[in-house]
This record gives structure tokens, C-alpha cells and sequence, in this order.
């Protein structure tokens, strides 16, 4: 029998049920991972009170603003149908603000800001109703005003811009414009000065963004930008002012997003340079890695080896790393009688987490995403790796081998392996206990989550590798990642799943077309066709491949050469397509022309399309079909029963291909240089499953 990770007595294999990798049968139930999960996103301290975004897949995803009160007591403060969300660069962030316990907030279905008074429970819409969507909102009480990313949508290509907003209502003013991007609207504490970011296309806000500074007409009109830091080759992030004035902000120009101010000169001063990432890929607004303490030290959490670090440092830059039982942290802020977080760990769900902002111990958890309480020995714990990949360089993963304190593989059985490859791509794994990776690997099922080339937390040259190579840096990395615990004797060669959303979904295609590594796939949301993509998606991302392939259409012919739905000949592994009809980052039509692609050459396939989600399902039944669906179609292509009770899968020509391979496809063939050449894709529609909304009514 396999010993379950960390058992050595013989004991501990007796205990346990010898039972085929995949059919165990687990405490961690479908409703563990769906009815009673929330998403927590966006903390906010306010005097003496805090506050959070909760998405509810209960409520179709709805986010609702909770306020944890001085004395304890938490409430909802925005009622159904309200949902605080923004909708600018379509992934939004930066969607409330409190000051002085008024609330402004964006109403995901119409766009509209909305204020909300302290002991009131009605929103006042304090924007006019029209094409526009608001992020990054920042307060100017003293004018009675708020500042915000404004995105105006109409004819052409969207244009964004900062502008005021009185806090009674009335006429929204623009006072930056003319560039194609800007983010991030930080008034100095005097209230004389603005700092902002903006950027161009091609450029994304990692790749290359200016800051500049603006000081204020006695009218309340905004004077003179001057450029206080950045340049092409620099990206600058989070840019907020000390309590004394002086301008802070994150710049990778040394290599590393590190903390730094801005001083006489002017000139930026590094403050504790290291070999760290204390900023992210600004996908969202609002991101906060960093902020100040009443006695003049910083507070920030510095991303290296994998994992969040709680660093405190002082004026003189000494630093001293914080022991918290945390590895994850997101969305830090500090306010003068408490610090929170978003916490994360390897054995505990992620939680609003409380800090001591004299010692930054933590002192609470304000909210848990979970309330159920899973045993500690069926939870996997992640072994960080870094293996060889091509060209003598090295990448990094995240191994979960399966656990279940009640079950056992049986002698000489290998499990299965399903081989993640994050969003972005510039996202990265993340070690935070996450029940749907739990879920497969207290079944039997082991799971590497993997770092390509091109995520973050290792450098600007690191995440660097994608320039150029997406679709080739990334499936190199994924295969050597799944080559290498397999030499270690982990997995079963002959059972490995490639799996991933939107970017990491177009890495998964790629890897079924263009390797002959993996026996399946998952691609939820995943991109078939770059070239559509470049012509058919949204303006925060229109250009954002360019650098990724190439400049379109000079790099016509690579975007084509590099898209899997063009080489329908070169798939034979059978896949899980799932997608949301309402996703305007990359629209159905991937999916479907993939599914066309694949019923064609007779590849068994299902594609489940559900109704009223987009870019990443928030719905309570999307996430539930998803995740019996992914089980289903496991338990089919690799012949193992599942023991749970789920809604079986229907794979498109699956009985057909078993006749034609008895057994899963042999994975020792060397990864392939360039795709195959084959004919273009059929244009007919697939069969699908499409799923409809679920009772709550969302569209």
C-alpha cells in the first residue's frame, strides 16, 4: 500500500482502505466547496471600523459590503439587488470607499456610483445614469468630492480618465485625460497635491507606467503635471503619500518591484532594496501591498520563495520579518487602530485577518471564507519545487500529493495528476488552502500548480520569459513540472491532466495540440484562437499579446502558428470545455470552435456553457457542475468510479475513442518545437450543454 505523506509506521497503512487513486471517498463534500465558501476581496479601515467585499455564489455571485463595528457587531450594509463591483478594464477593483463612515460604492449592473450614509440602509445614486463605470475611488472630503478612474463607453474604443465627483451629486468633471490608461488617484494629505498613474498601448501597468504629480489651483482645478518617476522600461505601482507628505511607490527598475520615495531632487530613494516583489500585476484597481505606522515605520509584504512575507520596516530601513501563521496576504490596510489583511495558509481557509499596529501580531479573524472544518490529515500540504526546464534554466511548482486519512493507493499504483496553469498569465500559485485542489486530492487525485515562466513573484526577468514565447515558455515549464515528479515516482506517466482558466487555459490547449505529454485537459474560459483574441476582446487587453507574440498583424502568421484551434489534426487527448456565455475577455465562440474541432477528428470532448456567467464563475451552480463535472470526466477518460453521488458527465464520442484506445495514450514523446501543420477548423456548431442560470434569477 502507499503510505499517506508524513506516515512511517506500519500502522498507519493498516488503518487505511486500499482503494484505486481517484475513488476515495472524502470528507470534503461538493457543498463544502460550494454552499458555504465566500469570496473575500477589497478590506477597508475607517476610524475604528473595518470593512470587506463578500462575493456569495448563494446570491449568483452578488458582493455585499460588511461592516465589522468598533463594538464587535457585523452587518451588511449594501441590501439586494446592490452589487459592489466595477466593471472598468472589465476586471474592475477599487470599488468602495468609506471616509468618515459615508460609503460610495459602484453598482455592478448599471455602473452608477452610490453613496450611503452612516444609519441609513438606502443608496443614493450620486452619478447620472449613462455609459460609464467608475474604479480607484479616493475621498476629498474637504471639497466634498471624490475622485475616481472614470471608463466612458460608446463608439470605438472606450476612453478612461480621473475625474471629481461632488459627494452630493451633480456634474462629474475630468481633470486628467489624454492618455489611453490611468489608475490610481492619491491625494497628498494637505490636500494640495495629486499623484496618479497612466500608461499607453501597447503597454501594460507591469510593463512600463508613468507617475505624476499635480498640484492644485486655489479654484480646486488641477495645475501642471510634471513626471515624478517612470519610463518605458519601468513599471511603477501603488503610489500613496506618508502621513508627513512624502510621495511612496513601488518600481521594479532595479529588477524587483521594491519599495521606494520620492525626495529632493527630485530623485528615488530604495527603501530596503531585496530580492522581493512587493507589488503584483495590476490587474484590478485598489491593489495594497504597503502602508504607514503611527510611529513612522512601514508595514509591507514583500513576495519571495513562493510565499508572502509581513515585513516591518523602519525610517533607517531596517527590517525585521514578522513570525504570523500566514503565507498569503492581500489587500493590506493600515489604519491608526488596526491593520488588516486577507490571510491565507496552507492548512486554514482565507480570512479577513486583524494585526496589532503597534507589534503587527494578529490579534483576530474578522471573517473566515469557510466555516467548515476540514481534518487536518486529509488536507494535502504543498511541497515547493523548482525543477529544470528548457534552456538550462529552472521554474517553480507547487506539489500536492494526495491525502486522506482513510485511504490508501494500491501497491504499485501511481495516482493521477492534474497539472494547473494559472490565469494572466502573470498571476502565480498560491499556497492558501484552496478546497477545490483538496477536493481532487483527498480523492486520490495529486495536483501541481505551476509557476512558468512569466508569473510573479521572481522578477522582473522571470516574468519577462513570456515576451515573445506565450504559448511556448509556458507549455515547456508545465511539461518539465509534470516530467519531473513523475521521475521522482509520484504520479502515474500515463495519467496526466493539464488544466487551466483564460490565459492558463490557453496554455492547456496548447499543450494538447502541440505535446504529446498529457491523456486530458480542462479549459475553462481558455483562449483557442490568439489571433481572435487580438481583434475580438476588450480594450484593457487588446494590445496586451503584442508583447506577448508580437505586434498584430505583422505577426499574423505566429499568432496563427501558436493558436491550438487551427491545428484540430494535432489534438488526441480528450477534453472538458467549460465556458460563460456572458464572458467579454474571451467569448464563447473559443470555446465552441475548439468543440468543433475536436467532435470533428472524433476527440471525446464535453462542453458545458452556462448561461449569466462571465470571465470566472461566481454562481453557487456554475461552480457546482464545474466541480462534478471536472470528477465526472476524470472517472470516464481514466476508468476509475467516483464514490461521491454527482450528475454524471456526458463526453461527446467517448465510447467510440475507448474502442480506438483501450488504454490512455503512451506520454514519452519529446515536447514538439512547432505545431503541426492541419487543416483550419470546421465551422459547424458543436454539440453543448448549455446550463442555465440558476433560480436566483441572474442574468
Amino acid at each position: 500500500p502507499t503510505l499517506h505523506p508524513g506516515s512511517t509506521a506500519p500502522e498507519a497503512m493498516l488503518e487505511r482502505a486500499i482503494a484505486p487513486f481517484g475513488t476515495w471517498r472524502s470528507g470534503i463534500r461538493v457543498d463544502d466547496v460550494v454552499g458555504d465558501v465566500i469570496g473575500l476581496a477589497e478590506p477597508w479601515v475607517d476610524g475604528d471600523d473595518i470593512y470587506w467585499l463578500e462575493g456569495r455564489p448563494m446570491e449568483a455571485g452578488r458582493r455585499v459590503l460588511v461592516r465589522a463595528a468598533s463594538d464587535g457587531s457585523t452587518a451588511d450594509l449594501t441590501p439586494a439587488p446592490f452589487n459592489v463591483r466595477s466593471g472598468v478594464h472589465e476586471y474592475g477593483g477599487g470599488s468602495y470607499v468609506v471616509a468618515g463612515g459615508i460609503v460610495v460604492f459602484s453598482h455592478f449592473a448599471d455602473g452608477r456610483l452610490y453613496r450611503l450614509d452612516p444609519g441609513s440602509e438606502t443608496p443614493v445614486p450620486i452619478t447620472p445614469e449613462g455609459p460609464w463605470r467608475y474604479a480607484d475611488l479616493r475621498p476629498d472630503l474637504e471639497r466634498r468630492r471624490f475622485y475616481a478612474v472614470r471608463e466612458a463607453h460608446g463608439e470605438g474604443e472606450p476612453t478612461n480618465t480621473i475625474v471629481t465627483i461632488p459627494l452630493d451629486g451633480g456634474d462629474v468633471h475630468v481633470i486628467v485625460s489624454g492618455t489611453d490608461f490611468v489608475a490610481a488617484p492619491r491625494l497628498s494629505p494637505d490636500g494640495a497635491r495629486l499623484a496618479w498613474l497612466e500608461w499607453d498601448h501597447p503597454d501594460m501597468p507591469w510593463d512600463a507606467t508613468l507617475l505624476r504629480v499635480a498640484a492644485f489651483e486655489p479654484d480646486g482645478t488641477l495645475g501642471a503635471p510634471v513626471l515624478a518617476a517612470g519610463g518605458p522600461a519601468e513599471s511603477i505601482a501603488q503610489p500613496e503619500w506618508s502621513p508627513s507628505g512624502v510621495l511612496h511607490l513601488v518600481s521594479d527598475r532595479s529588477g524587483w518591484w521594491n519599495l521606494y520615495r520620492l525626495v529632493d531632487g527630485p530623485r528615488l530613494e530604495p527603501i530596503a532594496p531585496m530580492e522581493a516583489e512587493f507589488a503584483d500585476p495590476a490587474w484590478i484597481f485598489g491593489r495594497s501591498s504597503y502602508g504607514f505606522l503611527a510611529d513612522g515605520a512601514i508595514v509591507a509584504v514583500g513576495r519571495s520563495g513562493g510565499r508572502d512575507h509581513l515585513l516591518r520596516i523602519e525610517p533607517t530601513a531596517l527590517i525585521g520579518e514578522l513570525e504570523i501563521p500566514f503565507t498569503e496576504l492581500d489587500g493590506l490596510q493600515v489604519g491608526e487602530h488596526a491593520v488588516v489583511a486577507l490571510a491565507g495558509a496552507p492548512g486554514d481557509a482565507s480570512v479577513v485577518a486583524r494585526f496589532d499596529p503597534l507589534t503587527l501580531a494578529p490579534t483576530g479573524v474578522l471573517r473566515r471564507a469557510s466555516t467548515i472544518t476540514v481534518d487536518p490529515a486529509a488536507i494535502s500540504q504543498p511541497e515547493a519545487i523548482e525543477f529544470p526546464t528548457r534552456d538550462g534554466r529552472s521554474a517553480h511548482a507547487l506539489f500536492y500529493p494526495p491525502s486522506n486519512p482513510d485511504f490508501a493507493g494500491p501497491d504499485g499504483e501511481k495516482p493521477p495528476l492534474i497539472v494547473l496553469s494559472h490565469g494572466g498569465p502573470t498571476s502565480d500559485a498560491s499556497s492558501a488552502l484552496d478546497l477545490t485542489k483538496q477536493f481532487m486530492t483527498s480523492r486520490g487525485i495529486a495536483v501541481l500548480d505551476v509557476d512558468y515562466g512569466g508569473s510573479t513573484g521572481y522578477g522582473r526577468d522571470y516574468r519577462r520569459r513570456l515576451e515573445g514565447q506565450w504559448g511556448i515558455v509556458d507549455v515547456d515549464d508545465c511539461v518539465a513540472a509534470a516530467r519531473f515528479v513523475v521521475e521522482r515516482g509520484d504520479v502515474d506517466p500515463d495519467r496526466l491532466v493539464i488544466e487551466g482558466g483564460s490565459a492558463g487555459g490557453y496554455t492547456t490547449l496548447a499543450a494538447l495540440a502541440f505535446r504529446d505529454v498529457f491523456a486530458a485537459g480542462i479549459s475553462h474560459y481558455g483562449v483557442g484562437d490568439i489571433e481572435a483574441l487580438a481583434t475580438d476582446t476588450h480594450k484593457f487587453e487588446s494590445r496586451y499579446i503584442d508583447r506577448l507574440v508580437g505586434p498584430y498583424p505583422q505577426a499574423q502568421a505566429v499568432y496563427r502558428e501558436r493558436s491550438p484551434a487551427n491545428f484540430p489534426g494535432a489534438f488526441s487527448s480528450p477534453v472538458l470545455l467549460l465556458q460563460g456565455l456572458d464572458d467579454r475577455v474571451v467569448p464563447p465562440s473559443q470555446a465552441e470552435a475548439i468543440a468543433a474541432a475536436l467532435g470533428a477528428k472524433g476527440i471525446p470532448y464535453a462542453y458545458l456553457a452556462f448561461e449569466g456567467e462571465g470571465h470566472g464563475f461566481r454562481g453557487a451552480h456554475a461552480v457546482r457542475r464545474t466541480l462534478e463535472a471536472r470528477l465526472s470526466f476524470l472517472g470516464q477518460i481514466f476508468g476509475f468510479e467516483p464514490a461521491d453521488d454527482i450528475e454524471p458527465l456526458e463526453v461527446q464520442g467517448l465510447e467510440a475513442w475507448r474502442r480506438r484506445n483501450p488504454k490512455p495514450a503512451a506520454t514519452t514523446t519529446p515536447a514538439a518545437s512547432a505545431p503541426p501543420a492541419a487543416p483550419t477548423v470546421p465551422a459547424a456548431p458543436p454539440p453543448a450543454v448549455t446550463v442555465p442560470a440558476d433560480d436566483t434569477g441572474h442574468r
